[in-house]
């Protein structure tokens, strides 16, 4: 009997690429072959995201592309895009089945026959209901592992559908986190991010009740000691959720290593406010004046919407000049894109996509001169790199443990390796060069 083949698609988020993994290990425990997406597959599972307008359209042009090499297959979306506009996804030719929230993760349940329907059918709940957790990681996809800690957010951003789309603020218990740990390291793997929707959250409804059993200190502090876990990262974490007692352990630890990623979104208190954000720019200079003080050398990457209502040309110079002072090393730069049922949907002072396009670039180039400025100032120093799978154009890239990225000719005896280097220049396409020491 022939195997079926499932393939896999993932828009978004490093919490989505860990459910990805644990999804498509159930088809292979339930007899499926998983293939790359590019090849002929019976089932094509596509897990959607809902942070930007481009992030739907996508979804079109992917499930597009799987009629092309499949006209046959059975397509299945997943994901937050489903849990929000599931009648929308379902609607788009060449959908078969759309879950919601609580089904994803009981997906292979819904397919028995993977014969085409005449009409897709939609499963998908009031997200009241998705107030249960279930853990995943990502693995065998890439060098690093995304291990997910916590899902769901109570913040109630006027910009953001996560509420909506993923549920309340839930977590992991501390045993099963540190369980997926090891068995991520037992797998050869050197590097886990820790992801989820509000990290910093964690230890919230770790056992469906909505105090905190743990913190987010306890949960690194326990990570730390896990044996065969080389290289742990802390992905996007909240400034008021970052606190000293974190910093301070991940200067002297064994294996978090100095580089955090933390969402800011606007340098202007006023649309911070609008924004309904839980801090405000001085708490924000604080943790990044923190950070530096015991890790001069970490990586600080900051996420930044531009072009939210009522963002004034002056607003906008504040946010530009606030992270042109601010020792940080790159940025992730947002265009706001309105989205259904949220407050900012509805708040005056509506800026011109022209304006959103270019205070976007003028970001952008701002992003390029500081990443620029922060590998120059760690040529010279002695590092330690991790090498990634891929063959980019002839060479192999690999990150060191403060996010400089580097490359040499390809040579695929140093796959998922470790090695201390000498950072030397930094070449035309803006990585750094080495030597072995």
């Amino acid at each position: 009997m022939n195997r079926k083949k499932v393939a896999f698609y993932t828009l978004g988020c490093k919490l989505n690429f860990s459910e990805t993994s644990t999804i498509a290990r159930s088809f292979v425990d339930e007899g499926f072959d998983r293939v790359d997406f590019s090849e002929k597959a019976d089932i094509y599972v596509i897990n959607t995201c809902s942070v930007t307008e481009n992030a739907d359209k996508r979804f079109k042009t992917i499930v597009k592309q799987t009629q092309k090499v499949n006209p046959d297959a059975f397509v299945a979306a997943v994901g937050c895009y489903a849990q929000l506009k599931p009648e929308q996804l379902v609607e788009v030719d060449g959908v078969d089945l759309v879950l919601g929230a609580t089904e994803k993760f009981k997906i292979t349940d819904y397919i028995n026959d993977l014969s085409k329907n005449e009409y897709g059918e939609v499963h998908s709940c009031e997200i009241e209901e998705a107030d249960f957790y279930v853990g995943s990681y990502s693995i065998g996809d890439r060098t690093r592992a995304f291990l997910k800690v916590q899902d769901g957010c109570d913040y109630k951003c006027t910009y953001c559908t996560i509420p909506l789309a993923r549920g309340i603020s839930r977590s992991d218990t501390l045993d099963n986190v540190l369980k997926n740990a090891k068995e991520i390291s037992q797998k050869g793997i050197k590097e886990i991010v820790l992801t989820g929707v509000n990290i910093g959250d964690y230890g919230k409804g770790e056992f469906g009740n909505k105090k905190h059993e743990h913190t987010f200190y306890e949960l690194v502090t326990a990570l730390d000691q896990i044996e065969g876990v080389e290289r742990l990262r802390i992905s996007s974490i909240e400034p008021n959720l970052l606190k000293n007692q974190t910093i301070d352990f991940v200067a002297e630890s064994r294996t978090f290593v100095p580089h955090f990623h933390i969402p800011l979104q606007s340098g202007n208190d006023e649309i911070l406010k609008l924004m309904r954000r839980r801090y405000l720019t001085n708490l924000y200079v604080d943790r990044v004046t923190k950070i530096k003080e015991v890790m001069p050398h970490a990586c600080i990457g900051v996420d930044v919407i531009v072009g939210f209502p009522g963002e004034t040309d002056d607003h906008f110079l504040d946010t530009y000049n606030f992270l042109s002072q601010l020792d940080i090393s790159y940025l992730h730069v947002f265009t706001y894109s309105e989205r259904d049922d949220t407050i900012a949907a509805k708040l005056d002072g509506v800026i011109s996509q022209g304006a959103r396009k270019k205070r976007s670039k003028m970001l952008r180039g701002l992003s390029a001169k500081k990443r620029r400025a922060f590998y120059e100032s760690q040529l010279g120093t002695e590092r330690t790199v991790l090498f990634e799978s891929e063959n980019k154009e002839g060479y192999i890239h690999g990150f060191t443990e403060n996010y400089v990225k580097v490359k040499m000719p390809w040579n695929p005896s140093y796959i998922n390796t470790m090695h201390v280097v000498l950072l030397r220049d930094i070449d035309e396409d803006g990585m750094v060069r080495f030597e072995f020491i």
